[in-house]
């Protein structure tokens, strides 16, 4: 069962539609995210980092309005996790915690 708003129904045609524009919109948003985000790991200047922050958090708040729009209109679900599935990763995040150099009380 698919977490969903119902889905505005676009024109199926050889042009793109707004479907295809929000969702290229999108993808080149997280694209730019991830892109800052490697940058702000590197920069060494601190008023390049800060530049570079500002600009990477209106980036990631553009992204996210994108997603919300593209979720009310019915173009983005989610599968909501059953408890077998969170069970799993957990066990999973566990396995990772106990190879960490510094062992922190991750519970």
């Amino acid at each position: 069962m698919a977490i969903q708003n119902q889905e505005k129904q676009v024109p199926k045609t050889p042009q793109m539609n707004e479907r295809d524009f929000l969702n290229d919109m999108l993808t080149t948003e997280k694209y730019m995210t991830s892109s800052y985000s490697t940058f702000l790991h590197e920069a060494s200047h601190q008023q390049l980092y800060q530049d570079a922050l500002q600009i990477f958090t209106e980036t990631q708040n553009c992204q996210r309005e994108l997603y919300n729009l593209m979720f009310r209109k019915g173009w983005y679900k989610l599968e909501p996790a059953n408890e077998q599935q969170l069970q799993q990763t957990y066990e999973q995040f566990q396995g990772y915690a106990n190879q960490f150099p510094y062992q922190h009380n991750l519970q």
